[in-house]
């Protein structure tokens, strides 16, 4: 009589696919940790340049992120302006940013880390074009 080949599989391949899922998932999720902003494409805004002559970077844009320190002003109709602490090599900043009406919606809180793509306007004045919360 012939014999008939086994059609399960070896139990060591089974724990070499379990293992290489791991790995797959772990690796997938350090990768993700990684982006924090989700701003491609936009540079981070120097804060010591900032701090130095703001205006000069009027007109672009830029990325920044840090925790709300206090909200300083808002009304419907105008929007709100926060101080967000920046960490930067010399110790923290505080950097003012406008929030514009167009985000009433948003709910932000002091003591909140948060990732803010905004332009320079006129003045120095930093004004959130997109804010996302980390």
């Amino acid at each position: 009589m012939a014999r008939r080949a086994s059609s399960s599989l070896h139990p060591g391949i089974l724990v070499g696919i379990a293992a290489a899922v791991v790995v797959a998932i772990v690796a997938g999720q350090s990768l993700f940790k990684g982006k924090k902003t989700g701003f491609s494409g936009v540079n981070s805004l120097n804060v010591k340049d900032f701090l130095d002559d703001g205006n000069s970077l009027r007109g672009s844009e830029y990325a920044i992120e840090g925790k709300i320190d206090e909200k300083l002003r808002w009304t419907t109709h105008r929007g709100q302006v926060v101080s967000l602490r920046v960490s930067t090599p010399g110790g923290d900043e505080l950097i003012p940013v406008e929030i514009p009406p167009s985000f009433n919606t948003l709910n932000v809180e002091r003591e909140q880390r948060y990732a803010m793509r905004v332009k320079v306007r006129q003045g120095g004045i930093p004004v959130a074009t997109d804010v996302k919360r980390l």
